[in-house]
């Protein structure tokens, strides 16, 4: 690329399940010669979704993968930009040469507008741009009126409570999501009907400027055409766009919403997913993920939960020398820890 023209960054956001994972790894497969970096932000503590972006066909070995991805694992990427950001934009910028795009997924739980304001940092708007935010939508969530893909027992409690319907911190994130966006992908379309899914649309639509492109996808395969190139410069008017959020401190922190992860042994796939399933109801889960290993099989089976709706497919095989245990990161809001350890582990004995 020019070495004078900006390096173009778009930013992919919404909440956990809505397949923002899944967006980026299709954009990978098909770059069609395009030189893209990746930012991972993950919720939790482990890497799970840098390793599936790393997985990707992409033409590319496990080594030069390594150096695409970079997993920035502290939190939410709003609330750690000052720490972790910047260092990472700095090494991407040494190889702009080398870039012809960014990529960066944010954590279900980010505010976008705060990480769109830092590319107005003079060490980064001289050299990049923000060329569009798009904000992944799962459809199916809203049309249920979660937003996320809660379980039906929590949703039920959210419900009946009417205070909860304006200060339900999922619906302000939400909201923000669309504030900042540029483009809206309502995903998984294929699983609403037509007049469903003109309500969605309608919904979404609403809390949008009349610019704001929304387009529909099933599963995040749209032509890079579409979702590359927008030429936004998003930076330049973030700050006219009004969030929940932007009152409060800078240095907020998403107490709301815990996450840990937890080692099982080996274990049958039919009593997992009803361990699993039965935590989430009981305590309010909003998304697991994570691998396990079961029993007989040479491949690990890589885990991907949002309420009681479980993705699962074997990804690798297991390496000679990696211990053959099951892994996973649980996350929602006021959690009790020892209570679902002691539950998962009781239920898997």
């Amino acid at each position: 690329m020019n070495s004078l023209a900006k390096l173009p960054v778009t930013i992919v956001t919404g909440f956990l399940g809505a397949g923002k994972t899944t967006l980026l790894r299709h954009m990978l497969s098909h770059a069609q010669g395009r030189r893209i970096a990746v930012i991972v932000n993950e919720f939790g503590e482990l890497g799970i979704d840098g390793e599936i972006l790393k997985q990707c066909s992409i033409g590319c070995s496990a080594e030069e993968a390594n150096g695409r991805v970079y997993e920035l694992a502290n939190g939410c990427l709003c609330c750690t930009v000052q720490e972790e950001f910047f260092p990472v934009m700095r090494e991407l910028l040494a190889r702009r040469g080398d870039l012809d795009h960014i990529l960066i997924e944010t954590s279900g739980l980010a505010l976008p507008k705060p990480l769109v304001q830092a590319f107005n940092w003079p060490e980064i708007r001289n050299a990049c741009t923000v060329d569009a935010v798009i904000t992944v939508v799962d459809s199916p969530a809203v049309a249920a009126g979660t937003f996320a893909a809660f379980p039906d027992q929590v949703d039920q409690q959210r419900k009946l409570d009417p205070n909860l319907d304006h200060e339900s911190p999922l619906h302000e994130l939400f909201a923000d999501q669309l504030a900042s966006a540029d483009l809206v992908i309502l995903n998984k379309a294929d699983l609403l009907d037509a007049e469903t899914l003109a309500a969605v649309r309608a919904e979404v639509t609403e809390q949008l400027p009349p610019a704001v492109k929304v387009i529909e996808a099933h599963g995040g395969e749209l032509p890079l055409d579409v979702l590359l190139g927008l030429n936004c410069e998003t930076e330049l008017h973030i700050d006219a766009r009004r969030t929940h959020h932007d009152d409060e401190d800078e240095d907020h922190d998403h107490d709301e919403f815990d996450s840990f992860s937890v080692d099982l042994p080996e274990v049958d796939e039919a009593r997992l997913l009803q361990a699993l399933k039965g935590a989430v109801a009981t305590y309010g889960i909003l998304r697991i993920k994570g691998f396990a290993a079961i029993p007989g099989k040479p491949m690990r089976l890589l885990l991907q939960g949002v309420g009681q709706r479980f993705d699962k497919h074997f990804d690798r095989a297991w390496g000679a020398d990696e211990a053959r245990i099951t892994r996973l990161v649980v996350i929602g809001q006021a959690l009790d820890q020892a209570a679902i350890e002691a539950e998962l582990q009781a239920a898997l004995a």
